[in-house]
């Protein structure tokens, strides 16, 4: 299965007690479907009583599972606490978005959003024949202000 079809076939379940198991969650959604894999993140912050984070990701076999497992369960009450359960979202790479390294211009995702062909940049700027002069000169008839004091007779 690829990476978008496996994120298409995940759900994020948030809001979850603190004595949620993986084998809580794994029985919650399995009647929904087949499940590939739950992650419950562990809990980083050391001072924390919490084992874990609070959300979980259930994976099914099929995206159709978790679209069902969504609106099943949303809003469900799970050890005394009410669930949201929302398709989850891939990940985004370190290299790209706001917190990268990398100026948004130069990454290939907003290029090619942004991307302007030659033959339209050519047409933007207009005609670049050699005849073609600027009707608006700013520095015409500004000849001899350079002088200052009165105008000699």
């Amino acid at each position: 299965m690829t990476d978008s079809a496996r994120w298409k076939a995940t759900v994020y379940v948030g809001g979850l007690a603190p004595v949620v198991t993986v084998a809580n969650l794994h029985d919650a959604f399995i009647p929904f479907g087949e499940i590939a894999d739950v992650s419950l993140p562990k809990n980083e912050n050391p001072n924390s009583t919490d084992p874990h984070r609070g959300f979980a990701y259930v994976e099914f076999e099929d995206a159709e599972d978790a679209k069902e497992a969504i609106d099943n369960m949303d809003q469900a009450e799970l050890f005394g606490r009410v669930i949201k359960v929302n398709a989850a979202k891939a990940p985004k790479s370190a290299d790209q978005g706001l917190s990268s390294k990398t100026a948004v211009w130069e990454q290939e995702e907003w290029l090619a959003k942004h991307a302007v062909s030659e033959e339209d940049r050519m047409a933007a700027d207009g005609p670049t024949t050699a005849n073609h002069v600027s009707a608006d000169d700013p520095m015409e008839g500004l000849e001899g202000l350079d002088v200052a004091g009165p105008k000699p007779e």
